[in-house]
């Protein structure tokens, strides 16, 4: 492990979870509090969680695994390796490595889609909920528009064998490179060393073709109307559990109109934090903000 990963604060501490077939690195920080499980997206890795681990450290026991596939986790080689109900597995097992009966669940990207099915369909493991920047599935699809579906052209790419790959590690990673600076409303967000930190997590053999197997696993009909494909996805289930969701306004991927109406898929109580001054990366781009959320709302009743 790089100094890069492993030295960003001396009270974060570093394990494996052997769960299931799979050994997952993680991130952790504080002991003895209720636990908080925090769900990197793509192209991440626990590093995206550093400044809530130190926040919320003090109060919680933090863990930020390396999501299945990603940095110094296992990466299975096969595609159905990473179909949402295989990592949701991966998420109660977590819970059940730290002792715990249940955990508050935080997700971002990716893993806020994982969140909402872990709490969507074993609720008695979630004590809260938070996403961040991703909505349901199905209130995803319900807001579908066609600038919406343009500015995912990356997940119909992402369908395609190796080009992807070869794209996204082009040129030493060009693109992620530009990605992070880019797609950012706060400029210098990340800094060339935490963009570092995402390239060597990518460059871990295996780890590029796995985080795409994310989007390759779940198909275009886990956030597109697809004729006769949705059916299995609409079960009609609420979440359950007091939820909180997170959207910085100025998301490049994920367009306002596409958040409308997350309450009506929330049967507890619920509040939302809108950000307008932050875009997709938004623990990373309005840290403190998040931070002040996420104590808010895991300390109230």
């Amino acid at each position: 492990m790089s100094e890069s990963l492993t030295n960003v604060d001396a009270s974060i501490r570093h394990g494996y979870a052997q769960i299931g077939g799979v050994r997952l690195h993680y991130a952790e920080r504080g002991s003895g509090g209720r636990l908080v499980i925090l769900l990197h997206g793509f192209p991440e890795c626990w590093y995206s969680w550093r400044h809530q681990l130190i926040a919320l450290g003090e109060q919680y026991t933090v863990v930020a695994p390396d999501m299945r596939g990603y940095n110094l986790s296992d990466k299975p080689p096969r595609v159905e390796d990473y179909k949402l109900n295989v990592v949701v597995d991966d998420v109660l097992g977590l819970i059940r490595h730290f002792g715990a009966k249940d955990a508050a669940v935080v997700g971002h990207d990716w893993g806020a889609a994982i969140a909402w099915s872990v709490a969507e369909n074993y609720p008695e493991y979630v004590w809260k909920l938070v996403a961040m920047q991703v909505p349901p599935p199905s209130v995803w699809r319900a807001n579908m528009t066609l600038k919406q579906a343009i500015m995912s052209w990356y997940m119909f790419l992402f369908q395609l064998p190796r080009l992807p790959e070869w794209m996204l590690s082009a040129r030493d990673y060009a693109l992620v490179e530009r990605t992070f600076k880019k797609s950012v409303a706060r400029p210098g967000t990340f800094t060339d060393s935490d963009i570092q930190v995402y390239k060597e997590a990518l460059k871990q053999p295996g780890a590029l073709t796995a985080a795409i197997n994310y989007y390759r696993a779940n198909g275009l009909s886990k956030f597109f109307k697809v004729p006769g494909r949705n059916s299995h996805e609409d079960n009609g289930r609420k979440v359950r559990v007091p939820t909180l969701f997170i959207y910085g306004e100025k998301d490049q991927a994920v367009m306002p109109e596409t958040v409308r109406n997350v309450g009506a898929h929330i049967d507890a109580p619920y509040s939302e934090v809108r950000i307008a001054t932050s875009a997709h990366w938004v623990q990373n781009e309005a840290a403190s903000e998040v931070n002040a959320a996420l104590q808010s709302f895991l300390a109230s009743p």
